[in-house]
């Protein structure tokens, strides 16, 4: 079993006996997504397997918060984004944007000119350490500034 799967695991034993039922739910959820990804992958997961299980599920919440925005459902937005923050301290330190830069650099240098070569070049060098939606943003970026 990983570190990472340990310590949900550990919080969430802590979370029940604190009764603290928002944090169990949380937790209870993320960690029956991870089952969920065991069983698709036939074997247990990595860190970097439950670490992409807790990036989807911010993910989720993240697109959750925007449809709660647009409806005017403050409460709703507002529990989504407590979650959010919850599982943000699970995840390892977010990577420098300036770092991701560097590297899309790097591959529009090596001749990538679309958004596809770039991605599928510069994603894997950061696996876990960041979202696809951050890479995008500077990939789209640096292809626009150099047309």
């Amino acid at each position: 079993m990983t570190a990472l799967l340990t310590r949900l695991q550990g919080d969430l034993v802590i979370a029940r006996k604190a009764q603290d039922k928002p944090a169990t739910l949380l937790l209870g959820t993320i960690l029956a997504d991870i089952k969920n990804r065991r069983i698709e992958l036939m074997r247990d997961p990595t860190d970097e397997d439950v670490i992409e299980v807790l990036r989807k599920g911010i993910k989720r919440r993240r697109e959750s918060i925007e449809a709660f925005d647009r409806g005017a459902r403050a409460d709703l937005a507002a529990k989504e984004r407590g979650e959010v923050a919850a599982l943000e301290k699970y995840l390892p330190a977010a990577i420098d944007p300036e770092t991701i830069r560097a590297a899309v650099r790097a591959v529009i240098a090596g001749g990538a000119n679309n958004i596809g070569a770039v991605m599928g070049k510069v994603l894997p060098q950061f696996k876990g350490q960041t979202d696809g939606g951050t890479v995008s943003a500077i990939a789209r970026e640096e292809l626009s500034a150099r047309k």
